[in-house]
Formats: C-alpha cells, structure tokens, sequence
C-alpha cells in the first residue's frame, strides 16, 4: 500500500463546528500520519489534490445485520452458504455508501470478520457480537406458533440466522461464553418485545433480572459490553440499572427512562429508517399482520424519543436495523429522517464520534486526526451545511477510503 498525501483539503469531523480549511493529510500505513496547513513532503508518497474539497471520516453503522438475508426474518431459514453470499454483498454495498465501519448485533461471526481483514470482501471494518441472545417466544425466536421445540434443530433453534434461544441463568451465561470463545465484540440480548417476532408484545419484558445480570457479569469478565434491544420505559430503565451499555431503538422513551440512561451512562442506538421500511415494504414481502401492526406503535414515537434524550444529555448514536436486500438500500436515508430533529452536527457526532466510542475505538474511528485510521470521505458539499448530503452517497461521495486503501475515486 502506497503513502499518500492529500492536498488542499477542507477537513470536517464532528469535534468542530466549522470545517479547518486548506489542510495537507499526510497518510502512512493506513493511519494519518500528520496533517498540516503547511505542506506536507513524504518519502515515497503519491500525492492526491482534493481542490478544496471536503473530507470527512468515514462513516459507522452501530446497528446492523448482515447476515438478515430475507426482508421477513419469519422465512430466514436459507443455506449458511446463501447468507455468506449476501452478506458480503450487503457489506460491499455499505463501504461503497460510506460506511467504512459496522456494529453488527445479530448474526455476523469472525467468519465475516476474516474475510474483511484480509481482503476476500470488500467491507466495512466489522464489530460482531455472534447470535443475539433471546428467551424462548422472544424477539429472537422466530418460530411459528404451531412449531414444537423438539422439532427444531440446536442450530436453528430460533428459527434465524441472527438469535440463538437460551434460557436460564447456567445457560445465558454458557452462551455469553461460547460468543466470547467465537471473538465477540459484544453481546446481544433481546430484552423486550419487538416488531418482527411473531409470539411477542413490544411492552413484554425479556429475560428475568438474573438472567440479564448474569450476561452483563460474563461479558463485562470478558472486557465487553451489552447491547439491549429494547423500546419501553420499563423495560429501559430496568436493562441501564443491570448494567447495560447500549440500548437499541429506545423509541418509547419517557422522562424517567431518558434520566436512567443520562445517570448511568448508557448510549442509545436509534433505527429510524427501519420502520419507513417495513411500513413501504413489509405487507408485500409477507410481513405477517401482527408485525405490520405493531410498527407504527413505535414508528410514531421514534423521533420523539430523539429530541427527548438529546434534553436529558443521553449519548446517541446512529443505526439503521435494516432487512435483506431491499432494506439494506436504504440504508443511507437514515441522515434524512435525523435532520427532522438534529442539527447536522448532531447527526454527524452520532454516526462518527459517539459511534466510535460505542464500538470502543474512541480517537482511532470518527475522526480526521493524527493516529486515527485513514477511513475517509471525500465531497464537494460540506457536510455541516446539509447532513442530507449523505443520504445520496451514489452522487455525492466522490472518494471512499478505509485504511488508506481507495475504494472509489470519482475526483
């Protein structure tokens, strides 16, 4: 890999509200080496001239599933083999929208992960925490109703590629462990009920304190963390108070919850886009009924509970939760819902900043400085002025770099 120099640039990261003019990045190793308003002279370096352009870091996704093949998680039974295929392509697509970093919370393995590192895929630097963790007829057991547990193999038992149902403190915790041996980054626990699954209410609560607690122990003996899928107070309050670093959705915050969360530090992932998505698609890709149902009990909350936990300081991340190959395209218009209620500042720190530290790599990703990796971005319009930008990746981003690595080059 070449050294590079990146000529008049106007860089823009969320650690400064107006853009640092006409700067030289100096990039070595596939980390920033220096940069400079003075220019820069490297050894063995090719130079690249930005013309005044903006660069910005590359972009982190906290919430995804690469490995949710099918729109409908009810018919996700595909070959592994099928999954693989597509879930390279869903995470080629994502690199080529920006996202040069990914948080998967369900699904993706150290598989994926490899391929990544060592080139086979084309992808974002991917985050796995293995299977999400569900009870039996919670929000990851995605089996029929009329489905007998006996008649379901041990690994298929959820009956989807992104849960495994566990139940019982001895066996959360052999299941936390077994994530652990695999290389998680983190663990996901289904805490409450959710839209897709077909046996649950979205104000059911998931798992006995115990079990939560018991997951929380393994994973902090680990040096990881927890990510709650969770959307009622209660439920909120309950999953910050056990321990629980990142709560996922969150869209029916009240007052109390925000406050919980602000108190112990918690982060909140909102997906707003996902609920577009499955309102537009879900009826004729066979979401079932029930699930469309329950969309808008959370659909119509969602912003709101973004204004709500920006007044009580919680930190917010970004995520999108999307499904299969019609929902991952989306995945860019996830900026245009934020802008509603976020400064393009705000939405940026989110999805670079604050994502950065909810994936513990606070200074190396989300940022245009010296040490960081050289995951960068490059487009004619500053990103400060209109965050929506971003949402057509296709048209705007004109240079796409991940380690110092070029994968588009438009300028």
């Amino acid at each position: 890999m070449k050294n590079l120099i990146l000529k008049h640039c106007n860089i823009v990261d969320a650690t400064q509200a107006e853009p640092r003019m006409n700067q030289q990045v100096l990039i070595e190793d596939g980390k920033i080496a220096k940069i400079s308003s003075a220019p820069i002279k490297g050894q063995d370096c090719e130079s690249i001239d930005l013309d005044g352009r903006y660069l910005m870091p590359g972009l982190i996704d906290a919430h995804v599933h690469v490995t949710a093949a099918q729109f409908d998680l009810h018919n996700d039974m595909l070959p592994e083999s099928q999954i693989s295929e597509q879930a390279a392509r869903f995470m080629e697509n994502m690199l080529l929208r920006g996202f040069t970093s990914i948080r998967d919370v369900g699904g993706a393995d150290f598989g994926l992960a490899r391929a990544v590192d060592s080139g086979l895929i084309a992808g974002p630097r991917l985050f796995y925490g293995g299977k999400s963790l569900s009870q039996t007829g919670g929000h990851g057991d995605f089996r029929p109703v009329n489905a007998h547990a006996e008649g379901w193999s041990v690994c298929l038992c959820s009956g989807s590629s992104i849960s495994r149902i566990v139940d019982g403190v001895s066996e959360v915790r052999k299941a936390v462990r077994d994530e652990v041996r695999k290389g998680a980054y983190h663990i996901k626990v289904m805490a409450a009920g959710g839209v897709a699954s077909p046996t649950d209410r979205i104000d059911n609560l998931q798992f006995s304190e115990e079990e939560i607690q018991a997951i929380v122990e393994e994973a902090r003996n680990a040096g990881i963390y927890v990510a709650a899928h969770v959307y009622t107070p209660r439920g909120i309050e309950r999953c910050v108070k056990l321990g629980v670093r990142t709560i996922e959705h969150a869209n029916l915050l009240d007052e109390a919850s925000a406050r919980a969360m602000a108190e112990h530090g918690a982060f909140m992932v909102p997906t707003l886009i996902i609920y577009d998505s499955l309102a537009k698609d879900g009826k004729a890709y066979g979401i079932p009924d029930a699930s469309l149902a329950k969309i808008e009990q959370v659909r119509s909350r969602a912003l709101e509970s973004i204004q709500l936990a920006r007044a009580h300081q919680v930190r917010i991340g970004f995520g999108t939760d999307l499904l299969g190959e019609v929902g991952q395209a989306a995945e860019s218009q996830e900026f245009r819902l934020r802008a509603r209620v976020e400064t393009p500042l705000q939405v940026l720190d989110a999805a670079t900043l604050t994502n950065a530290e909810i994936v513990c790599r606070k200074g190396l990703l989300g940022v245009v400085a010296e040490g960081a990796y050289a995951d960068l971005l490059a487009l004619d319009v500053n990103p400060l002025d209109d965050i929506t930008v971003l949402s057509q990746p296709e048209q705007t981003l004109q240079l796409i770099m991940k380690g110092g690595k070029i994968y588009k080059d438009c300028l």
